[in-house]
């Protein structure tokens, strides 16, 4: 039998009905509808104001902080990242999206290139994508060898442990989208002229992938996922939750003046899951 999502012809304007209506419920998500856009921005409002005082923090008390963003295309790191920094100072919050390495960066130590862009006292930096690249789009599209995947996943944990020990704060999140969502906002980006930047020849050659993605997801999940360095899994096909909720988690981390419980809110266990508890159910 055909595979109806690779069958789908993405540049037809008219999504499927049953991929539009399947997409927000793909993947175990657990809500029926999205969160209501006024509560949302309500509950991004209070819990950006806690964002400025965590600064605040940072620069008093010389916090590091390394946020890891990872996920399928069109999981809405970009988006989540766009929110954090939307009121911090980016002299001191910073962006690290690398492109493809050159040739001399190929002949480097793998996380050497990430390492010029570790913080400094106060400074918070968020990668979108990662050093975990060679943990899955790397392998998954034939960028780099077995081996060298394998020596990535043994070393990472130990990379992540000299991090923390150092006393950087690390998180490291995963987004996840079920695979209708993906179809869903790949065709969006399709077919509206401000995002079809968005959409690359790689990100469509990952639709055929996806089985690929998940068995590389999971691998990595299980050799990375540590004490020193833990996984969050969130469900990731409502932005507005994947984002509140991304939030929530990075101000938990921390004790600091002016930090209020109530307007940061409590974090929402339907979607925020362990590296482990994520394992033990079906996935995406």
């Amino acid at each position: 039998m055909s595979d109806p999502f690779l069958s789908f012809d993405i540049d037809n304007p008219e999504l499927p009905h049953a991929i539009d209506k399947a997409a927000l419920k793909s993947g175990g998500f657990p809500y029926d509808k999205k969160l209501d856009r006024t509560e949302y921005d309500m509950q991004l409002y209070a819990l950006q104001k806690q964002l400025v005082l965590l600064q605040a923090h940072m620069a008093k008390a010389g916090e590091r902080i390394v946020v890891v963003f990872e996920g399928r295309d069109a999981a809405g790191k970009g988006g989540t990242i766009k929110m954090i920094m939307e009121n911090l100072n980016p002299r001191y919050n910073v962006i690290a999206a690398l492109p493809k390495p050159n040739d001399r960066e190929r002949t480097q130590w793998y996380f050497q290139r990430y390492i010029d862009w570790l913080p400094a006292a106060g400074e918070m930096v968020l990668f979108d994508r990662s050093w975990y690249n060679r943990a899955g789009v790397e392998p998954v599209m034939g960028f780099c060898t077995p081996q060298e995947t394998e020596l990535f996943l043994e070393e990472a944990p130990e990379f992540e442990k000299r991090l923390t020990r150092d006393g950087i704060k690390l998180f490291k999140f995963w987004l996840s989208i079920g695979r209708e969502m993906q179809l869903k906002r790949f065709h969006d980006r399709r077919h509206d002229p401000l995002k079809t930047w968005k959409l690359s020849p790689i990100d469509l050659e990952a639709l055929s992938k996806w089985d690929d993605y998940s068995k590389a997801r999971d691998r990595m999940l299980e050799r990375t996922d540590s004490k020193h360095a833990p996984w969050t899994v969130v469900r990731a096909n409502d932005k507005r939750r994947l984002r509140l909720n991304v939030i929530r988690t990075l101000l938990d981390g921390f004790e600091f003046d002016g930090k209020n419980p109530k307007a940061i809110g409590k974090i929402d266990d339907k979607i925020i899951l362990s590296g482990e508890e994520f394992l033990k159910m079906d996935g995406e």
